[in-house]
């Protein structure tokens, strides 16, 4: 399958993304923890796939984009419904994941380095964009329109986001109260099941189709939530090299009290916004 869109990005090597309303304004850089990231973050359900496929989105001939598509985990797992798929990234190792991981299952997929405010595609070129774990990353004052633009008409725009429930589970509020040792100024934790964010802007410009929430089970062992762990912005994209091995030290010590294998509570939260 050849490229169907035109696409104009600008190389990017990684570096630390700062934000000021996330960890207190401290930096992050996913770059750090992609090799984890690739390991241990292909974690979503057949559940959440079907229910993307039910709302009759991203399948058959479809053209789709993905935004802070990471290494690739949502158009990889959706592949094989036959969309035709774009994944980009800001993260130059996280690209260079996908890529590989994409070639070692022998599927075709687009992956670029580019921060999403940046991509250049032809107008009303897409059927459907996708911004899976990283809605808060955007700045939104330009992508809304810009996402707006590239859709067909009636185009939609996906938000999607699975968490743990660390107040409902047990392992997870514990994992969580380690990274918050180490990380004080961490601020993604103590999620609850609740709607997606969307933001404002995007609302100029979209209509909300359908908002669910729903629970999950997800299975681990002792070394994948550990892995889950290390591939967090709390941690891996974010710690030094001396604070993460402490942290890890005592974080698989803490796991070594509970059985091998075991199941986490998360919660999946998708919005489904229709281009006006």
């Amino acid at each position: 399958m050849g490229k169907f869109l035109f696409c104009e990005v600008t190389q990017m090597s990684d570096k630390d993304i700062v934000i000021n309303d996330i960890d207190a304004g401290n930096s992050f850089n996913w770059g750090k923890t992609s090799k984890d990231y690739a390991k241990y973050r292909d974690i979503y359900p057949e559940e959440f796939y079907q229910y993307i496929i039910n709302l009759g989105l991203c399948k058959d001939g479809q053209k789709c984009l993905d935004i802070g598509t990471g290494t690739g985990v949502l158009p990889r797992n959706m592949y094989q419904y036959g969309a035709e798929w774009i994944g980009t990234d800001i993260s130059e190792n996280q690209i260079s994941e996908a890529k590989e991981l994409a070639d070692e299952a022998g599927i075709y997929i687009d992956f670029y380095t580019c921060d999403a405010k940046d991509v250049d595609l032809d107008n009303a070129s897409l059927d459907v964009i996708t911004a899976c774990q990283c809605i808060w990353y955007l700045n939104h004052k330009i992508t809304a329109k810009k996402f707006s633009e590239i859709l067909k008409a009636n185009g939609s725009f996906l938000i999607l986001y699975m968490g743990w429930l660390p107040f409902e589970d047990e392992i997870a509020g514990k994992s969580e109260e380690l990274i918050l040792k180490y990380n004080p100024q961490w601020t993604g934790c103590g999620d609850t099941v609740h709607p997606v964010w969307v933001p404002e802007e995007y609302l100029n410009y979209f209509k909300i189709e359908k908002q669910e929430e729903f629970r999950v089970d997800i299975p681990f062992t002792r070394d994948s939530w550990n892995g889950r762990m290390r591939a967090c912005r709390g941690t891996g994209a974010s710690m030094t090299s001396e604070t993460f091995t402490a942290w890890e030290d005592e974080h698989v010590k803490m796991l070594e009290e509970y059985p091998e294998k075991f199941l986490i509570k998360h919660y999946i939260s998708i919005v489904w916004l229709r281009k006006k």
